[in-house]
């Protein structure tokens, strides 16, 4: 396997396959690729213990790094996942929040390792990419939901 130019790196505490696996039983495109495991002890683990994960998610090239408790997910890091209807908007967002996750608003939600997903319904993006008025009217009823409701998002566009 040729290793991608360009990967995103997320850092866990010890979960990166436990996460791996999960996205890659979720999302299309996506599959656990590689396990390595630590050629030697480290600051938060042992020898032996698997240290990184290559996986794919959605066709991005990842790498999940057992790295400990030094670090912590937040918002300014998200993936958005574009969803055709809301039958895909609900599996999305059932898979996630269901999982050990959490609501927020807006379409977003956390899984149970701290990675935040935006769960945006491409109806939303095409009405902000509207501009004027339509754009005003989807913006406002998204700002009262945790999980995006498309036909409320539809309804609004049309005024």
């Amino acid at each position: 396997m040729a290793i991608a130019k360009n990967t995103v790196c997320l850092w866990f505490d010890k979960d990166a396959e436990a996460a791996a696996r999960f996205y890659a039983e979720t999302f299309p495109n996506s599959s656990l690729n590689a396990i390595h495991r630590a050629p030697s002890d480290y600051p938060s683990g042992k020898a032996g213990d698997v240290l990184t994960v290559d996986f794919t998610v959605l066709g991005i090239p990842c790498i999940g790094l057992n790295g400990g408790t030094t670090f912590r997910h937040s918002e300014a890091f998200s993936f958005q996942i574009a969803t055709d209807d809301q039958v895909e908007t609900d599996r999305y967002w059932s898979a996630i929040v269901g999982n050990g996750g959490e609501e927020s608003v807006c379409g977003w939600c956390k899984d149970r390792w701290g990675i935040s997903w935006q769960i945006t319904p491409r109806v939303l993006t095409e009405a902000m990419a509207a501009g004027g008025a339509e754009a005003k009217r989807a913006f406002e009823a998204m700002l009262d939901m945790k999980k995006i409701d498309v036909a409320t998002i539809e309804a609004a566009r049309r005024g």
